[in-house]
């Protein structure tokens, strides 16, 4: 019997809703490792999580039985919780709706991963919204202003 053999690599990303600088440098990591956990139950493999005050980048290793929209839903949902059941903010949180997810290849890995764990370098330099419209170009991926995230940079 034949096996079924595959390299998807993707990266994905999303925005905390309204864009507030919720995500604080004090729980960051353990942010980044309970989603990093997320994926891994998942069945699929965490290359690298991490983001900004504002927004997640997540580097998976994605198995083609797995939607990457059940992925990311399972994702923002459970990041929430968690967020929400340790009360690191005060109020509600949730993340945005809609993500982004720019695929790559083998010879990309580390050119990918060395941008997603050096998120606070390229930040200095350029906002979210010039970081993610630079994606969507690079990608080719046509878009209408209207349905990007709440940029209020």
């Amino acid at each position: 019997m034949a096996g079924t053999f595959h390299q998807l690599y993707i990266q994905v990303v999303f925005a905390v809703k309204g864009r507030e600088n919720l995500v604080a440098q004090a729980w960051k990591d353990e942010l980044n490792k309970y989603i990093s956990g997320i994926i891994t139950g998942k069945e699929q493999k965490a290359i690298i999580v991490n983001g900004m005050a504002d927004h997640i980048h997540a580097f998976v290793g994605v198995n083609p039985s797995m939607r990457i929209s059940d992925l990311v839903r399972d994702i923002k949902n459970n990041s929430s919780k968690f967020i929400n059941n340790r009360q690191f903010v005060k109020g509600r949180f949730a993340w945005q709706d809609g993500y982004g997810a720019f695929s790559y290849s083998q010879s990309h890995i580390k050119r990918v991963y060395d941008y997603i764990l050096n998120q606070e370098v390229h930040h200095k330099k350029r906002t979210f919204r010039q970081e993610y419209m630079e994606l969507l170009k690079k990608f080719e991926i046509e878009f209408s202003e209207k349905y990007l995230f709440e940029f209020y940079d």
